[in-house]
């Protein structure tokens, strides 16, 4: 049996934002800029409405400048792309955050395609996503970020090490692979059409699973020591009737296969908001040619 470690994303994300908040103090200081954030939230939905204040929150407390836009469902496509265009031109606003999903009349590839790059928080832009594989310099997807921030210190020589992620979205999967080759490891993005997923999982000295189905990955998928990222947010009802959230692996069953892991809540989640306010930072000091902290 291995001793399986649990990797604290609460305790990382804290870190980082103390570190945002520390840098925005110097850069208010050296160059008098307040980063400012801009959420644009389309409709009621509660999920989001979470979402937004809980990003509005840890904006404050990072000493960024909050903005917030909101829509109603019925807004067209173009009154959204109005509010981006208007965003975009707004020098007090560093980072646009569309949150979604956006209502069935809003294409949101068309709305991602309208923030300007240097203001594109979330990474999702297509000039973003190719500056990422070529090696560039871009603002990159929150969450698989913060992986790499959790994998990092899970496995400081990553150099060589196989590196396997499970999922091939263009949030998480596919930048996180990205990220992976860049740190040099060797990398297989696998997914639902993948033959024999179990074998390719034991593969992995990093897996990464953002499949979005609970507890997808069993304890005999794990490597020995491996180290374990679980992306997954999924509830399920638990024998008592309560509500509970599970991640996309069998936690208890990853207890003493896995090197680490993470658990679930309170592994990759708290990370993602925390590189978003990471992200407006950055893009506060590249729009202006100023230095950029290491973050």
């Amino acid at each position: 049996m291995t001793e399986t470690r649990l990797i604290d994303g609460k305790a990382r994300a804290a870190r980082l934002r103390a570190d945002v908040a520390a840098a925005a103090v110097a850069l208010k200081g050296s160059a008098g800029v307040v980063p400012g954030l801009c959420a644009v939230l389309v409709g009621e939905d509660p999920v989001s409405q979470v979402y937004i204040r809980s990003k509005g929150k840890a904006t404050a407390e990072a000493g960024l400048a909050g903005f917030e836009e909101k829509l109603p469902a019925s807004a067209s496509e173009a009154e959204l792309l109005a509010v981006i265009a208007r965003l975009n031109a707004d020098e007090r606003i560093d980072g646009i955050l569309v949150q979604l999903p956006l209502p069935p009349q809003i294409d949101p590839q068309r709305v991602i395609a309208a923030i300007d790059p240097r203001k594109d928080v979330d990474g999702f832009h297509a000039e973003s996503n190719g500056l990422l594989w070529n090696g560039g310099q871009s603002l990159v997807p929150c969450t698989p970020y913060g992986c790499l921030l959790l994998i990092r210190e899970a496995m400081p020589d990553r150099a060589g090490a196989e590196a396997v992620v499970l999922g091939r979205s263009n949030i998480v999967g596919k930048p996180m692979a990205g990220l992976l080759l860049a740190e040099n490891c060797t990398v297989t993005i696998a997914h639902s059409r993948s033959r024999d997923l179990p074998a390719i999982a034991r593969r992995a000295d990093i897996l990464v699973a953002a499949v979005g189905q609970p507890e997808m990955v069993r304890g005999d998928w794990i490597k020995p020591g491996a180290v374990v990222i679980d992306v997954g947010v999924n509830r399920r009802t638990a024998p008592d009737g309560k509500s509970v959230l599970v991640g996309d692996v069998a936690f208890a069953e990853a207890q003493g296969i896995a090197g680490a892991i993470t658990p679930v809540p309170g592994g990759v989640g708290p990370m993602t908001i925390a590189c978003l306010l990471r992200n407006t930072l950055i893009a506060a000091c590249r729009r202006r040619g100023l230095a950029e902290p290491d973050l």
